[in-house]
């Protein structure tokens, strides 16, 4: 081919020939990575990207979520315990409404939503049973100290005087001084207990499981299970250990309910169980027995599979027309599981020199932050049993403090 000829050929042709093709790919490299770095540098300047990838295997989700098996029928008169009224349980009237319809992932809608709720300004009655709450503490995972008496402190500090609270555990936890302390200041109010799974699950359907004797499944064993058999058991709220309480949860106790994983929707893990209420025998809970019994066992240390469980649940309520449970907003209990605009402060982290949080609040006492905690009812820490809350930061001067302001700071460590 002459170079006349080649001169007359398309662009496209010329880019096709082999003498060319080599020389062509670097000189568009070279233009056009700079230019793809000056963007993405560009968009990390002017935007703040949320970018959150999961990938889920098809065939899990047909095999495990999608497939919608029949109820057990817990909540027919036959199998229902004489404890639960499923009149009142189900279709009882409500004071409070926890569902908004919408993730309030804008602004402070979730905090402000919270504040809708408000205590109740009837007088409690006495003779009425306690209402329960549950908490527990593994022997193998740390020595029970000052860091985890926090939970405590703000139970004491925070829920109404006519509650008591059961902390569970896989070993004995009565030679704990700091805890004995706790079980002499507050006789009938805090006890402790060991969980036997094995005592715990008689009655149920998990009785004599080899659920129970799963080894390699001991994160589904103290997380997932004991909340559960515990709860149903005893009827009342579960709350992880790696939680502050912010303020009385008994306006939300007319509801069963758990709470919703975070302000992101997530399709297959939307719900957690570290704050959860149900009343005694409650058929959901027997309904989750059966999905255990019958459903693939979880993974070995596993942690999602709760979120899952209550995932399948709720799906076979609605599909044969029984109410579900009801879930709560993420900032209930979780402000820290959302957007960085308006998720709660790092709880390790120092307060910042302008004392600033988000949309123009600051973290001081009386503050835009102090104000919202008012709002919601505890925050979760997530397990970070390793750090400690920096002093001055915006936990201590917020919370703590005022924990051992109500209590009258007198079971510190020192005078143990």
């Amino acid at each position: 081919m002459s170079g006349g000829q080649y001169s007359q050929l398309p662009i496209w042709s010329a880019w096709q020939t082999p003498a060319r093709r080599p020389r062509g790919v670097l000189a568009f490299l070279k233009y056009f990575i700079p230019t793809v770095a000056l963007v993405v540098l560009g968009v990390f300047v002017i935007w703040e990207p949320h970018v959150e990838m999961v990938f889920y295997d098809r065939k899990w989700i047909n095999k495990e979520i999608l497939p919608i098996t029949p109820l057990r029928g817990c909540f027919k008169p036959a199998l229902t315990s004489p404890a639960y009224n499923v009149s009142d349980g189900l279709y009882g009237p409500r004071r409070t409404e926890v569902h908004a319809g919408m993730s309030m992932q804008a602004g402070l809608d979730c905090y402000d939503f919270a504040g809708t709720i408000q205590p109740s300004s009837a007088a409690v009655d006495p003779s009425l049973p306690r209402t329960t709450y549950h908490t527990y503490w593994r022997t193998d995972l740390a020595p029970f100290t000052e860091r985890q008496e926090w939970t405590l402190k703000s139970f004491f500090a925070t829920q109404h005087s006519h509650s008591r609270l059961i902390m569970w555990s896989n070993g004995d936890l009565s030679t704990n001084a700091l805890l004995r302390s706790y079980v002499e200041r507050y006789p009938g109010r805090f006890e402790l207990r060991t969980a036997d799974v094995h005592e715990l699950s008689k009655g149920t359907e998990l009785e004599n499981s080899p659920l129970l004797t799963s080894q390699d499944k001991k994160a589904w064993l103290d997380g997932d299970l004991i909340r559960l058999l515990v709860v149903y058991l005893e009827g009342g709220v579960w709350v992880d250990m790696d939680t502050l309480l912010t303020r009385d949860i008994s306006p939300l106790l007319e509801h069963e309910f758990v709470t919703q994983w975070d302000c992101y929707d997530k399709i297959y893990q939307a719900l957690n169980g570290a704050l959860m209420h149900f009343r005694k025998h409650s058929p959901y809970l027997c309904e989750m027995f059966h999905l255990m019994v019958t459903s693939t066992p979880p993974r070995s240390s596993s942690t999602d599979w709760g979120a899952i469980l209550y995932l399948r649940l709720w799906r076979r309520l609605v599909a044969e027309g029984v109410p579900p449970f009801k879930i709560l907003p993420f900032c209930f209990s979780d402000g820290r599981a959302c957007r960085l605009d308006n998720r709660l402060p790092d709880p390790f982290e120092e307060d910042p020199s302008d004392a600033h949080w988000s949309f123009g609040l600051n973290r001081t006492e009386g503050g835009g932050l102090d104000q919202k905690l008012g709002k919601v009812f505890a925050v979760h820490l997530h397990n970070q049993w390793d750090k400690q809350f920096p002093s001055g930061g915006w936990v201590e001067r917020l919370l703590l403090k005022r924990y051992d302001q109500k209590l009258g700071a007198t079971h510190s460590r020192d005078e143990l």
